[in-house]
């Protein structure tokens, strides 16, 4: 696993699956926007990677994931840093890896989090528009918002894979590694469903004799 990451190889099956999932949908196999979240989890008490943190709003130790995805859902990249970092500086680090692994992409779809002086340095440095979808104000409860509810699906598929209950990963990498193999395996898992035949026949065979 981590040679096939150092190689790239992880990423490339991501982004073949991505595009022919996009094709099938009758779109371009490359995304133009991207939506982007991110997803606090928990880390081993004696993990001897980062040291364990506490985020002051979820109240949630160990890492957070901050994942980007196209307006379909499908995966884009993922990067793993400490709960604590703010999301609008994991953003820039996020911003900047999208910038160089996908140029094609210039409208970023994101919440409030990601509003203020994030919008005007990604349009200065990064030439990407960010455009914030915010809760409406009278909502109480849990509320579905445009753009933002596909990548929180995704983020919520690939966290039920049992790996994901807790982060045992000594290195972020692996981390980050992992969470897009349980993205491929959601991808691989659509298109073996859609182009499945049975390996059994629909009528009873005639009988012998």
């Amino acid at each position: 696993m981590a040679r096939w990451a150092a190689a790239g190889i992880i990423g490339q099956i991501r982004d073949q699956l991505a595009g022919r999932i996009r094709r099938d949908m009758g779109k371009g196999p490359r995304a133009v926007a991207t939506v982007i979240d991110s997803q606090s989890g928990r880390l081993r008490r004696r993990s001897p990677g980062p040291p364990a943190v506490t985020t002051r709003a979820q109240k949630s130790t160990g890492a957070s994931a901050t994942w980007s995805s196209d307006t379909r859902g499908l995966p884009l990249m993922v990067m793993v840093t400490p709960a604590d970092l703010h999301d609008a500086a994991a953003a820039k680090e996020v911003l900047f890896r999208l910038r160089l692994m996908h140029p094609q992409i210039t409208i970023v779809w994101a919440d409030s989090a990601y509003a203020g002086k994030l919008v005007d340095w990604a349009k200065q440095h990064l030439n990407l528009t960010i455009k914030p979808v915010s809760r409406p104000k009278d909502a109480s409860g849990f509320v579905v918002l445009p753009r933002r509810w596909l990548v929180e699906r995704s983020l919520a598929w690939m966290m039920h894979a049992r790996r994901h209950a807790r982060d045992y990963e000594r290195l972020i990498q692996h981390s980050e590694t992992l969470i897009t193999w349980a993205a491929i395996t959601l991808m691989t898992g659509r298109l073996a469903r859609k182009g499945a035949t049975p390996s059994w026949p629909r009528t009873p065979a005639p009988a012998e004799g």
